[in-house]
């Protein structure tokens, strides 16, 4: 919490641990459902065992948090002081989460702005850090709620995956989309825009299509200041390659971050995610 607001997202928001320490940001679990068992997203199960499970082809889905978890969290943040929440969602079109937030804030003790960011990943992390920093210089709900809302619009996210069968499987892309991306043998890049996923271009292999979300992150990132986040999953050389090279050829580059998305994203993308988060200051 930060003086009078305090600043709530989800688990998919895949912050460090020591940005969410540091800024005292909380993180509402989303749930994993691996066979009968559900597990919540950041304690109980790993990004590594989703992997395994999704080689095995391990039946796998993912759930919202519920509206309760939501009035707990908002509870404990009035009982410390909060007079004001800021409560930053992944984008409505991919979770019920903000459905549930928006549910439980019109109870809750203090206000609550819900917001859904229509972004996901470090997309969201990065309104979530919008919104502590405004409230640590002393902002108002609103000023918290605007910072969040123009890095959103300031934040776009490209990613490259091996195959676009799970993201098929999860209803995230098309079916007709997936089958011509098989059909054709091609490697699909992707982005998030308007809230959704939506593919962004095709290349012919693997190689080529990660040099190509380079590049892509190249021409965006111009030379203006930007922070950035590498994400991945199963794949950490190759994230650790690309955020090297990115450090080396982005000359606004303020922060740059390299993490394993969580397994509520991962059950969506499958192992050999590889993507590029980038918020223009």
């Amino acid at each position: 919490m930060h003086g009078r607001l305090a600043i709530i997202t989800d688990s998919t928001a895949y912050l460090p641990p020591e940005a969410l320490r540091r800024h005292r940001i909380e993180a509402v679990p989303l749930t994993v459902v691996l066979g009968d068992e559900a597990l919540e997203e950041g304690t109980e199960i790993s990004a590594r065992s989703l992997a395994t499970a999704l080689r095995e082809r391990r039946p796998v889905t993912t759930s919202r948090p519920s509206p309760d978890m939501f009035a707990r969290a908002y509870r404990a943040a009035a009982s410390s002081g909060a007079e004001g929440i800021v409560s930053l969602h992944l984008s409505a079109e991919f979770s019920g989460t903000y459905d549930a937030a928006a549910r439980a804030a019109k109870d809750a003790p203090v206000p609550v702005r819900v917001v859904d960011t229509g972004v996901v990943a470090m997309a969201l992390g990065f309104c979530a850090l919008a919104a502590a920093e405004t409230a640590e210089a002393g902002g108002s709900l609103d000023e918290a709620v605007s910072a969040a809302t123009k890095t959103a619009e300031r934040t776009s996210a490209v990613f490259y995956v091996d195959t676009l069968d799970y993201l098929r499987r999860g209803g995230r892309i098309g079916a007709a989309q997936a089958l011509l991306g098989s059909a054709l043998a091609v490697k699909p890049l992707l982005e998030i825009a308007d809230g959704r996923i939506g593919m962004l271009e095709k290349v012919r292999t693997a190689s080529r299509a990660i040099a190509r979300l380079e590049e892509i992150v190249l021409e965006r990132a111009g030379e203006a200041p930007v922070d950035i986040a590498v994400h991945h999953l199963a794949a950490a050389e190759r994230a650790d390659q690309l955020a090297q090279r990115l450090r080396e050829r982005v000359p606004g580059l303020r922060e740059l971050h390299v993490s394993e998305v969580g397994a509520v994203i991962g059950a969506h993308t499958g192992p050999g995610l590889l993507g590029a988060v980038l918020s223009l200051r």
